[in-house]
């Protein structure tokens, strides 16, 4: 029988950096809150002097552990779902900080097109643009309601980018908290060829800091060291933001936050109407705690979030039949390929020093910056160049033709180890009827619970996007003169094994109308009023950029929805 612990105003559940930034904002206003994390507690001093390739970016140290969790996957109904036994696609991460542990640091906004999609689409082309079975939906708040959001957000990061607007992105209010990284010999000449092709570069918004910086909140933290150790590790600096060394202190501070460790959070207790509380294991001695508390709210990756929605029997789950319900509706993903990569025989730079968030990106052809009208699909794809620093163990690539083993193989491998560079393309993922999340019926977790289940595939309108951008992605490469070019413009059906993005979205979307969304602009389900559910679930399409920034604006929004609630009580308006 469950340990039931004395009752709290707030619990959340999963402490990364939406966890964080709700508990610090909570936690200020006075308000007792419990954080629950499945994971174990970490900090800065866990990665002094770590920089294991082999322990992080090949063990995946930081990960969740597959054999105890993990997900399944099929590309259609037709065909049975399995396991994912390795990651593969994506990155589950777990423990203290969550995602923002090991994320590279890039932080864009997403375009103004973005919020309003379908209404825009339609202006524009009219009905008839949008293909049969895709299922896109305005997100029922403008850019220009998100603005002041999303500066919250990168000013508590301190997000280091251009001082200059650029005028194909949303338009911002205030400069960005610090300067724009360094832009390196590599950056300058991605940055010649695009603005020699008419097109409107711009430095990545930066969570790896470029300056000393003290945020609104008094937390100092150093400037970045350029070492390459981003992705996939933790920051022995502090540099990158994350919820460990940004909002977590902030909530400690104040006295009024409680973090639990080890505490795997398995049912939202609810009556259909209202929460009462969470259910949750200790991960180290298997005992079983009820947290009763006035007002839940998940702060967990994609898949932990509307599982945990699904097993709580909250919300609709989603039919793809009849397109009715909405707990599952709206899965996207990310949708890259058709990058360049070009091979120079007479230059060679100084590619293992970098940053995950170093890099240059053309506004160009993402969202509807460009005229679709001729074309076979909508949105677009941001087109980049990155330095992420590269490191000794996977970096060792070589001109087409070459043998994947043996003398002529590394003979090339170490002639091209500093000489080889890539324009990539991250495209937008839209929403379709027949994909979606929803619990697996035959395999199940460590505690009996049934695995999430991803149906998904590439469509043709990726494959149009695609086709289009690594056109351009090309023509850039082409400019930074190469002595040789290798591209490839073809998406096949999706597969699951090669890693691609972790930037899985929906399955508890936003929006203005609760019979096609799971929760308001605020974040608060329709349906059961004192929970939130707060994270990139709430996406109804993904864009051409990295989530993370929209989805930390997001829980900014969030929190404020909770304070409003706190005091009137019902939906939140």
């Amino acid at each position: 029988m469950a340990t039931k612990m004395p009752k709290v105003p707030v619990v959340v559940v999963g402490m990364g950096f939406l966890g964080g930034i709700i508990a610090a904002e909570l936690t200020k206003q006075g308000v007792k809150v419990v954080g629950l994390e499945r994971g174990k507690p970490r900090s800065t001093e866990d990665y002094y002097m770590v920089h294991d390739e082999l322990r992080y970016a090949q063990r995946l140290d930081l990960m969740q552990d597959l054999a105890k969790e993990t997900i399944t996957f099929r590309n259609t109904e037709k065909v049975a779902a399995v396991p994912m036994r390795e990651h593969g696609s994506f990155l589950l991460g777990e423990g203290l900080g969550g995602a923002s542990v090991h994320w590279n640091g890039q932080t864009f906004r997403f375009l103004p097109y973005d919020f309003q999609i379908y209404s825009k689409t339609v202006e524009r082309y009219g009905k008839s643009k949008i293909p049969d079975g895709m299922i896109i939906q305005d997100w029922g708040i403008t850019y220009d309601e998100m603005e002041p959001y999303f500066e919250k957000f990168e000013k508590m990061a301190g997000i280091s980018g251009d001082p200059e607007q650029n005028e194909m992105v949303g338009k911002r209010a205030n400069p960005f908290p610090t300067k724009a990284m360094i832009r390196t010999p590599t950056i300058k000449m991605f940055e010649e060829a695009t603005k020699k092709l008419g097109y409107h570069p711009y430095m990545w918004p930066s969570a790896n800091l470029s300056e000393q910086y003290t945020n609104p909140d008094g937390i100092t933290r150093a400037a970045c060291q350029y070492c390459g150790f981003c992705e996939r590790f933790g920051c022995e600096y502090g540099a990158k933001a994350d919820s460990v060394v940004t909002v977590l202190p902030v909530a400690q501070k104040t006295g009024n936050f409680e973090l639990r460790t080890y505490s795997n959070v398995t049912k939202v207790l609810n009556d259909g109407k209202k929460a009462t509380g969470v259910v949750y294991v200790n991960t180290i001695s298997g005992e079983e705690y009820e947290q009763p508390a006035d007002i839940v709210i998940l702060t967990g990756y994609v898949f932990n979030n509307v599982r945990l929605l699904l097993t709580s029997k909250l919300g609709q789950p989603y039919d793809p039949a009849s397109g009715k319900g909405v707990i599952g509706k709206n899965y996207a993903y990310q949708t890259n390929g058709g990058s360049a990569t070009g091979f120079f025989d007479d230059k060679e730079f100084n590619l293992y020093a970098g940053a995950g968030s170093l890099g240059m990106e053309i506004p160009d052809f993402n969202g509807d910056n460009f005229d679709h009208t001729n074309l076979n699909f909508i949105h677009g794809a941001g087109i980049r160049f990155a330095q992420p620093g590269q490191r000794p163990i996977a970096n060792n690539s070589v001109p087409a033709g070459t043998p994947s083993w043996g003398k002529e193989f590394k003979q090339k491998s170490i002639k091209y180890a500093n000489s080889v560079l890539n324009v990539g393309v991250q495209g937008s993922s839209l929403p379709w009827k027949h994909h979606y999340l929803d619990l697996d019926p035959t395999y199940k977790d460590a505690y009996g619970l049934p695995l999430m289940r991803i149906t998904f595939d590439f469509e043709e309108q990726d494959r149009q996007m695609i086709k289009f951008v690594a056109e351009k992605a090309a023509g850039i490469m082409k400019e930074m003169n190469p002595t040789t070019i290798g591209s490839n413009s073809t998406l096949g059906p999706y597969n699951i094994v090669p890693y691609q993005s972790t930037h899985n979205t929906g399955g508890a979307i936003m929006g203005a109308d609760p019979s096609t969304s799971a929760v308001n602009s605020y974040l608060q389900m329709w349906d059961v009023e004192n929970v939130f559910v707060v994270g990139a679930s709430a996406f109804p399409h993904n864009s051409g950029y990295n989530p993370t920034g929209t989805v930390g604006a997001l829980a900014y929004r969030a929190a404020e929805g909770v304070s409003k609630y706190m005091k009137q009580g019902g939906i939140v308006v």
